[in-house]
């Protein structure tokens, strides 16, 4: 599929009407900065806000007899002037505030570039927006912060003088707390108290430039649109008015600062604003304590009932006591930070990979700075699967969904290691079930009552294994294997009982229903942890035989029974099954109740929300796991290879609109691309196969590209990946937000194994040796991150080779091959 904008290079024009990149840090909330410079998406209080754009921007007048001001900001996108939520009443005021006529974008993770030029104005602009992000450095990593560098250029053959602003509305107000805007040094607080009944309700927000400023904290003070009225004619005239904070009775509506300059014809000139926020507390929790989602969703709690042991807490409001430390902390280390952070982006994109992996892997970094990732005062995370636009999406770092996210093992493994510690503690009781979904604040789970999930389960085993590799840290291995055991356990008893080597029981999956019968994805998951535990069990010292045994058996049966000559399918079984009757256990689950039709079917076809002989894109994810793990290919090569090609050949669409699909078709639709989840190339499909099949997630996209890549079909996958990401090229959809269940999908992190698959590069903490096994042909260079540091990774003049940019990667040998 073609595209009219290649992939790493600027957007322009219609691809900038989506575009919004997220500013922030791990866990610590965001601000978006649009294509066209626009701040958005303002989601500061611990849970999404996607269409909160309140009045924060930049602007620069030129003073002279005819002075001109322009915002900061390109063209306001057409479908922000009709269809918006709230545009029946007219569109924001501030897009009615002229601004640059051209401007163009340029993402590479973490920072982005916007470009402004017009031809009324003697200046042209080109702001930096980036967070810190330092693979290794979690905790510079989740800094709430987001700094835009202004960069100033003097386009005319004349001097001139200047003045550049930078405002906001007090956007945090909140509640019958008082409020206000107070003055630092060089800029502004935007601030609000919380209240005994709603302490969440306290935040601020500071911003500061890195010049003398004058600031204003008294706005006009009025109705209507008196406030931006006399603020743009502040602006237009290149006044530079300073007021100090007034009355908290009647507080200011918001808090301005003035630079004013001089530029010689040809001179540039570098303004940095550092942005900076603060909301200590949260009404923010999951689980057992209430509904599945914020407060604000619908909990049934009191604030009386809520202290603040029962609210997540963030982590910067452990590290710091005020927003004022804070800032002093940014001021301090700003420099050092700006400089880590280039070396990472500078080092991920000193590649000779192809265009698109580059794009799918960094752009869906910006997960990791999405409401979709929450991180607790103690350090350890916490995440949605994604973003409804104002509520955490599907709670409690579901394990199905975030077993085929792989950035943070790599980035960041010590908090991915504080996922498995949730996992196997305080989700898993003592029989070894596993609750798949996490309360927050994160606790023991006392209600096993639900299903545990056999993909995301066993997948946990898979990436103990991996996140050992990683680390190489065998006793944080030794302490949690007797727990790690007994999941196993509990699952071989649960869903294989006769230990006949696969899933035979119904299990509950990351398609939100129960399979019946063995399948070639659970069970190739099942074969996977087998294959771990057998592993992990060598190396403590312990009997790796019973594992073992049980392995050689579930991939024979995935080999010989589970597989048609052509791809792994399902047998559906619901008879003389321990189970029992289908109608009078699935009501429990997301639309588990039989209807007399469905009742009529399942004497035909079996239960609902099955795939039968489908070829299943996820089909052998167990497979794919095993290789991202560390666990190598743990079937026969042929077979894999096969299914593989299937699924290209049967799923890959390149043109959708002929395809009927009665679900949620938003993700891929008319002439969009896409790979399909499932399909029945020989017939037999079922009248309710399972939900979303007829669907595309770019984390299955990638999923699979990534294998076809380390199976040797290179053509293949970036087939994929680049169909994946041409629907994401900034016209209809964000490039900077893959969408499934809500925004910011974590299953989308898969395209973080896209790097891997092409490099063939895995280093191995435990035994200090790199093992290299190209994927793409001749001299090459990759981007590789592990524990103790990260670098460039590749082949020079036929010879492999290792560049360590920051930290220290041990290494005794490297095993190509």
């Amino acid at each position: 599929m073609s595209t009219d904008h290649p992939f790493g290079t600027p957007y322009t024009g219609e691809h900038l009407s989506q575009i919004a990149f997220p500013l922030g840090g791990i866990g610590a909330g965001m601000i978006c900065v649009e294509g066209t410079g626009a701040l958005s998406n303002v989601s500061l209080r611990h849970r999404p806000e996607v269409f909160n754009e309140p009045l924060i921007f930049a602007a620069l007048s030129i003073r002279g007899e005819q002075p001109v001001a322009r915002v900061l900001e390109g063209p306001v996108p057409m479908r922000k002037i009709f269809g918006m939520p709230g545009n029946g009443n007219g569109s924001q005021s501030k897009y009615g505030l002229p601004r640059f006529t051209d401007a163009s974008f340029t993402g590479r993770f973490p920072f982005a570039t916007v470009a402004l030029a017009d031809a009324a104005m003697p200046v042209s602009v080109e702001l930096t927006a980036w967070s810190p992000f330092i693979p290794g450095d979690a905790d510079n990593s989740s800094l709430p912060v987001a700094l835009l560098e202004y960069r100033l250029r003097n386009t005319s053959a004349h001097a001139i003088a200047a003045v550049f602003s930078f405002h906001a509305e007090n956007f945090l107000k909140a509640g019958e707390g008082a409020r206000g805007v107070r003055a630092v040094e060089h800029g502004f607080v935007l601030w609000q108290q919380g209240t005994a009944e709603a302490p969440w309700h306290a935040g601020a927000l500071m911003a500061t430039v890195d010049d003398t400023a004058a600031v204003d904290c008294r706005w006009f003070r009025g109705k209507w649109f008196d406030s931006l009225t006399v603020l743009w004619q502040q602006i237009a005239t290149g006044a530079t008015p300073t007021h100090a904070a007034v009355s908290e009775v009647y507080p200011s509506p918001g808090g301005s600062l003035y630079v004013p300059f001089t530029l010689a014809a040809g001179e540039e000139r570098l303004l940095n604003v550092r942005l900076c926020w603060y909301v200590p507390v949260s009404e923010i929790h999951a689980g057992e304590s209430g509904e599945n989602a914020c407060c604000a969703g619908g909990c049934a709690c009191t604030p009386q009932e809520q202290p603040a042991k029962r609210t997540h807490r963030p982590w910067y409001a452990g590290r710091f006591a005020v927003i004022d430390a804070l800032d002093a902390y940014l001021a301090a280390e700003a420099g050092d930070l700006r400089a880590r952070t280039a070396l990472f982006r500078d080092t991920f994109f000193d590649s000779t990979l192809p265009a698109e992996v580059l794009d799918a892997a960094s752009a869906n970094l910006s997960i990791l700075k999405s409401p979709t990732v929450l991180r607790q005062a103690d350090g350890r995370l916490w995440c949605y699967e994604g973003c409804g636009d104002n509520f955490g999406c599907c709670h409690g770092s579901c394990t199905h969904v975030w077993n085929y996210a792989q950035a943070i093992a790599h980035l960041f493994p010590a908090l991915e290691r504080s996922l498995r510690d949730t996992e196997f503690t305080e989700c898993q009781d003592e029989r070894g079930h596993q609750v798949f979904r996490s309360d927050l604040p994160i606790r023991p789970l006392h209600d096993h009552s639900f299903y545990a999930a056999a993909d995301g389960q066993l997948g946990g085993i898979m990436k103990i294994y991996r996140d050992w590799r990683i680390s190489g840290a065998t006793e944080w291995l030794r302490t949690l294997w007797p727990r790690v055991r007994q999941g196993l356990l509990y699952c071989i008893d649960t869903w294989d009982p006769a230990r006949e080597g696969w899933l035979v029981e119904p299990h509950h999956n990351t398609y939100d229903i129960e399979f019946w019968g063995p399948d070639g994805m659970c069970t190739s998951i099942y074969l996977g942890a087998l294959l771990a535990a057998t592993q992990i069990a060598e190396q403590l010292g312990e009997n790796p035989e019973p594992f073992a045994t049980l392995a050689a058996l579930a991939r024979q049966r995935l080999e010989s029974d589970l597989y048609n000559g052509e791809y792994f399918n399902q047998q559906v079984r619901w008879q003389g099954l321990r189970a029992g009757d289908p109608t009078a256990i699935s009501a429990k689950t997301f639309g588990g109740e039989y209807s007399p039709e469905a009742e009529e079917l399942l004497q035909q076809e079996g239960p609902k929300y099955q795939y039968g002989n489908g070829c299943l894109s996820d089909g052998i994810l167990g497979v794919w796991l095993a290789d991202v793990c560390g666990l190598g290919t743990i079937l026969a090569p042929e077979k894999v290879a096969s299914h593989l090609r299937a699924v290209y050949q049967y799923n890959m669409r390149h043109d959708l609109s002929a395809h009927a699909n009665p679900q949620r078709p938003g993700y891929a639709l008319g002439h969009d691309g896409g790979l399909l989840l499932c399909s029945w190339p020989h017939g037999g499909a079922l009248t309710l196969p399972f939900p979303y099949s007829d669907e595309v997630w770019t984390g299955i996209e990638y999923q699979v590209a990534s294998h076809l890549m380390s199976m040797g079909y290179l053509a293949e996958g970036l087939d994929i990946v680049r169909t994946a990401r041409t629907r994401y090229d900034g016209r209809v959809r964000n490039p900077f937000n893959e969408y499934e269940c809500g925004h910011w999908y974590a299953r989308a992190l898969s395209s973080y194994a896209l790097l891997g698959a092409c490099s063939g590069a895995r280093y191995d903490a435990v035994e200090q040796v790199l093992y290299l096994s190209p994927h793409v042909p001749g001299d090459f260079r990759a981007f590789l991150s592990t524990a103790g540091g990260y670098g460039t990774v590749g082949v020079r003049d036929g010879q492999p080779f290792l560049e360590v940019k920051s930290g220290e990667i041990p290494l005794q040998r490297i095993v190509q091959g």
